[in-house]
């Protein structure tokens, strides 16, 4: 500010904001990046109003995500309104970072906010939004030869199909997530899918199957010491 470096002044907010968020000081956050957006407008860095909008949708999603928490919920289909308006929010601001980073032409970019969208939309419930979201995330990832977020994405994918009780379509995502996983030769992820394979086929009534899954879930656990 002193020495009227503007744009460094933008940088400055988001990091703030950033570092807000993970404190959790939301409101606080949404001010620094609010910040953060205002000044890159001013100075026409679309790069920098990108990265802000992408920002304020990530401090909306954690506010979101820490409401939830503290929400015991009887029903998974009820949203307290707070929890709702704030999940609205950040959806809003990754659509308006998607548009932008499309713009830009900046594929990874696209990629994150795809990512994101998609886990918004299912905290909403908006199960059918958050596959077709996620199903864009996997075609991005695998351009890029991302298998990390490839194995989300499968991940993610499962567990939208399950609420929306296409089991055996969820347990083809769980299997590939499985196999990512065990590329990636990470063993607790590993493990995390066969969980999500043995209640899948619970669910589906293939109860030998279940009891493999919950198996080598068992296995890995142990393996790594996880009580």
């Amino acid at each position: 500010r002193t020495i009227g470096d503007r744009i460094g002044e933008a940088k400055a907010s988001g990091n703030l904001g950033n570092t807000l968020k993970v404190l959790g000081q939301f409101d606080e956050a949404v001010v620094c990046c609010q910040r953060h957006l205002d000044i890159s407008q001013e100075q026409g860095d679309k790069v920098g109003e990108a990265r802000a909008l992408y920002n304020i949708g990530n401090v909306y999603h954690a506010k979101g995500k820490h409401l939830s928490w503290n929400v015991a919920t009887v029903d998974l289909g009820y949203l307290p309104p707070e929890v709702k308006e704030t999940l609205q929010k950040a959806s809003e601001y990754y659509e308006r970072n998607l548009s932008l980073v499309k713009e830009l032409g900046d594929r990874a970019a696209q990629g994150r906010a795809y990512g994101n969208l998609g886990n918004t939309q299912y905290l909403l419930g908006n199960f059918s939004e958050a596959i077709a979201f996620h199903k864009e995330r996997l075609a991005i990832a695998k351009e890029f030869g991302d298998k990390a977020a490839e194995r989300r994405a499968y991940s993610n994918l499962g567990n939208a199909h399950v609420l929306l009780g296409r089991f055996d379509v969820s347990a083809e995502y769980y299997k590939k997530t499985l196999q990512v996983s065990r590329q990636l030769k990470d063993q607790a992820v590993e493990a995390q899918a066969c969980y999500s394979l043995g209640n899948t086929y619970t669910l589906l009534q293939d109860y030998e199957r279940a009891i493999e899954y919950h198996l080598k879930h068992l296995v890995i656990a142990q393996e790594l010491g996880d009580r």
